[in-house]
């Protein structure tokens, strides 16, 4: 074993021998000498002619860890440039890998290159959304301790991502079940309990028999069972936290407005929130003229109005009916008299200071999430049947002058203003007093957050006799999860039980108290990690404003259409919250969003049983799937990938098989990113971006054994012929680029690039020998081509870069042949491409068959109707429109066609 070489492994199949750092040309003679077969130039200075599975193979290995380091690495250069923030949604550590994982981080890892390219100063995080029930079920399972069992999946997860060459930012990995991490999360928390926006209250919750635990309505699916359980879902009262997330509810609907379309979630998030034409006041209540110091929250459809209110209605199910309240008694007394029953309960007008007496609806709901309404008469039908009924007080608010207009009357100070005026005005006040008055939707509910689970972020609240309800102080956080042994079952938290830990001293009185046993919903977390990814080792403050300022918002934001609604509308929550405190700058933390669809695997189902069958269980030899064993017949479907259904896809035995940038380019191929990818592997897509890489290898080895001739390489020796060739490569290679980068930078239709990528190594594959071995556009298309397959096929396009290195006298000098191709500037279109021509040669179809070319002025060639007048006086369009009804033209928006469709 000569020097320099140690201890080289080989694989039978790929020849894996670790020779990293000895592909310089001193060393290649010495590999030679040796007796080694080498399969790739970057390591023997061969090139091999034929990308064949062996040299895939080789070509991966290589360049696996450096071109994770290329990108990594934020040279002092990097950091003057302009930023760009991809950011994927971050996964549960379950311990493995699946499809839409891959896909998702195949989506941001291609937009993080490409922006690098693009002379951007990139970060492209990744973390853990570590917390939750799966864990907890996982450890209660095991007899093991959650934090065990999630370590242990993030490391092998993150080894997965090694494997598959993506460039996360891993110095800024975030856990969030570390301490270093939910410590800020409960900070945040003691922020908003002092802003006046965390509150405790008996509620009406979902409750999971099976997790024995709380969970959100949007956890519940439209059959009424759990998301994550699927047990049928049971109603139960319990004393939960809350976040006032319907504050921000009026400025979270406008600044819809102000961000680009998220591709339909906008109109999600926008029917979510609802219309935020209402709000609620805090009214206290009596019972029989004697406070009890309890409150309720009840909405008013037309604050303007409050002077007119006779009632407050609630519904049979409100929390004052169940539950400890101290009112309880007096309406279930009245509640058992029967439905729309006056009670002895009455509320206090927060303006008039009036009683108004509480009525138990005959109704089971309200409009929207209502439980609880003020009735005023004089604006809706409805409340005046009912005032009139108890035979109510009330007076009317408003009056219609002769312009139509209308005003507030009988109003105290607000008498003479306008509704919208008043609207304003009351809202305001009411704010002002701490009595409500946030506009927002009758559809709208506070955010419930806590959990009865251990595995969860600690709600850093101390229960004091004397001091009632005391946040954590700053400095004492974070509050710690106990270290519990083991876990042997469900139903109880392991917090109540963790008597040191739960045992404290209040922090204002130093009595005696207990912690709080409820943990946050996990999405929570995740509400605020987009800004911890900024400065992850800050240990004084969740994030640095300056830091927070410079890298927000995210530009692009790529996840699940499944949180398009629910973990975004708390994400923008949470942005709201730290803007309108000042610890950021904007307001909005999302850019841009892309949603992408799911992959789905095909199922076979036994109609009879209904039971899902494995793959070899079927019979597919027939015209229609049967049973292997039984032969009936089985539904066909396709569906999310899933065990229990059978229909799953290994990433590891994909990428195995076919390698990574196949992989890759499958899952950008297939489809667009926000439709759904039916994973068939007998379509084309999947040999069709094989043979294309293919190729491309192709058409880089005939660039090197042209260029190997004695003739150093000169555009003088092409014919005019020739000359012509090398100018449509130019054209072609200027379009694509064009195209190319608006697809990346626009729709992110990645299938639509690779079209173009496919287009242009076409038109090079046919170019003659001359074009090939003297041509300057033939060189800069090839160099264009790889460089802009490198953000999706990383591996193959750096080998095939490092196969240009082999080639000299190149005639293209604006390339930095020294550095690798993800080092490469993003090509740029050349700026004679874009003089306007005289003409343009206009494609012309009839019912989809192309008919010929007509030559249309540049100035008129994007309008339809004056493209239309032009080809119906050309020849063509004598010759084939003429006497023929056209049904429609249609104008390609991107090329230079027009499609007649005419009746036969």
């Amino acid at each position: 074993m000569g020097p320099g070489i140690v201890g080289p492994a080989f694989c039978s199949t790929c020849l894996r021998g670790r020779l990293n750092g000895l592909a310089s040309p001193k060393n290649w003679q010495r590999i030679n000498c040796l007796g080694i077969t080498r399969n790739i130039y970057s390591e023997t200075g061969q090139w091999e002619k034929v990308f064949g599975p062996k040299t895939r193979c080789e070509v991966e290995r290589f360049w696996n860890h450096r071109i994770k380091d290329q990108f990594t690495k934020i040279s002092e250069e990097d950091k003057t440039k302009p930023k760009f923030y991809v950011l994927s949604m971050f996964p549960y550590p379950s311990g493995k890998l699946h499809m839409g994982h891959v896909r998702v981080y195949t989506l941001s890892d291609t937009v993080a290159r490409f922006q690098k390219m693009r002379g951007m100063q990139v970060i492209n995080p990744m973390g853990w959304d570590a917390f939750g029930l799966p864990a907890e079920n996982a450890a209660i399972e095991r007899g093991l301790n959650p934090d065990t069992w999630t370590q242990s999946n993030i490391e092998h997860m993150r080894q997965q991502l090694e494997k598959i060459g993506l460039s996360f930012s891993w110095d800024r990995e975030v856990t969030t079940c570390s301490a270093d991490y939910y410590k800020w999360t409960q900070y945040l928390f003691v922020k908003m309990y002092e802003a006046g926006l965390v509150y405790q209250k008996e509620a009406l919750v979902n409750w999971d028999p099976v997790d024995m635990t709380v969970l959100a309505n949007e956890q519940v699916d439209e059959n009424g069972c759990s998301w994550r359980s699927g047990a049928k879902v049971e109603q139960k009262y319990l004393k939960q936290w809350f976040l006032k997330t319907t504050v921000y509810a009026k400025a979270m609907q406008d600044a819809l407005a102000d961000i680009p379309e998220w591709y339909g979630v906008k109109s999600m998030q926008a029917n979510w929130i609802g219309d935020c034409t209402g709000c609620f006041f805090d009214c206290m209540l009596k019972v029989d003229n004697v406070e009890t110091g309890e409150i309720i929250s009840a909405y008013a459809s037309n604050p303007e109005a409050i002077y007119g209110a006779s009632h407050i209605a609630i519904l049979p199910s409100h929390r004052l009916l169940h539950g400890s309240s101290s009112v309880r008694g007096a309406l279930n007394e009245a509640f058992k008299s029967g439905k729309d029953c006056l009670t002895r309960v009455s509320a206090i007008n927060v303006f008039t200071k009036q009683e108004l007496p509480v009525i138990i609806s005959e109704k089971n709901e309200f409009e929207g999430y209502l439980d609880s309404k003020i009735g005023i008469p004089s604006t809706n039908l409805e409340d005046c049947v009912l005032a009139d009924k108890f035979d109510l007080p009330y007076i009317r608010v408003t009056e219609t002058l002769s312009d139509g207009t209308e005003r507030i009357i009988n109003s105290a100070r607000f008498t003479g203003l306008c509704r919208d005026e008043a609207f304003c005005a009351i809202t305001q006040q009411a704010r002002d007093e701490g009595v409500g008055g946030h506009l927002t939707s009758d559809k709208l509910r506070d955010w419930l957050i806590s959990r009865q689970r251990y595995w969860g972020t600690p709600i850093p609240i101390i229960h004091c006799e004397s001091c009632g309800t005391v946040p954590v102080p700053h400095k004492d956080l974070p509050v710690l999860l106990p270290k519990v042994s083991s876990f042997t079952g469900k139903g109880s938290s392991p917090l109540s039980g963790a008597t040191d830990w739960r045992h404290c001293k209040c922090p204002r009185c130093a009595g005696n108290a207990v912690r709080e046993t409820d943990t946050m919903d996990t999405f929570v977390d995740s509400a605020w990690y987009y800004f911890r990814y900024t400065d992850p080792q800050n240990t004084e403050r969740p994030f640095d404003k300056s830091l927070a300022d410079f890298w927000m918002p995210v530009d692009l934001y790529i996840g699940g259409k499944e949180h398009a609604v629910m973990h975004l509308y708390y994400a923008r929550f949470f942005s709201h919250f730290c803007q309108s405190h000042g610890m950021v700058k904007h307001r909005e933390p999302f850019k841009k969003l892309l949603v992408q669809g799911l992959i789905k695997g095909q199922t076979f189902k036994l109609a009879s049983s209904g039971r899902y069958l494995q793959r070899n269980e079927v019979d597919v030899c027939g015209a229609e799937p049967v049973h292997a064993e039984t032969r009936e017949k089985l539904q066909v479907t396709w569906e999310k990938m899933s065990k229990s259904k059978h229909n799953g896809v290994d990433p590891e035995e994909m990428v195995e098989k076919y390698g990574i940038d196949t992989t890759r380019l499958y899952l950008l191929f297939a489809a667009p990113p926000e439709q759904d990818i039916l994973w068939d592997l007998r379509t084309d897509a999947l040999p069709g971006v094989q043979r294309w890489q293919s190729r491309v290898w192709a058409l880089t080895s005939k660039f090197i054994e042209a260029r190997k001739s004695s003739v150093v390489p000169d555009p003088k020796h092409l014919n005019q012929n020739e000359i012509a060739e090398a100018k449509k490569i130019w054209q072609n290679r200027n379009s694509v680029v064009s195209e190319v980068t608006s697809y990346f930078t626009e729709d992110f239709t990645f299938n639509a690039a690779i079209s173009q990528l496919m287009s242009l190594s076409n038109t090079l594959l046919n170019s003659t020998q001359k074009v090939v071995q003297h041509s300057k556009e033939f060189e800069d298309g090839l160099a264009s081509l790889i460089i802009m397959m490198s953000p999706m096929v990383p591996h193959l396009a750096s080998e095939l870069w490092r196969g240009f290195g082999l080639v000299e006298h190149k005639l293209c000098t604006q390339y930095n042949w020294d550095k690798d191709v993800l080092q490469q500037a993003w090509p740029t279109v050349d700026p004679e491409y874009y003089i306007q021509p005289q003409t343009v040669e206009m494609f012309v179809l009839i019912n989809n068959k192309n008919c010929g070319k007509v030559n249309i002025p540049f100035d008129v060639s994007r309008d339809c109707e004056k493209i239309q007048d032009l080809v119906m006086q050309s020849h063509l369009g004598k010759a084939h429109l003429q006497g023929r009804t056209i049904k429609r033209a249609i104008l390609s928006p991107r090329t230079a066609l027009v499609n007649f469709l005419v009746e036969e």
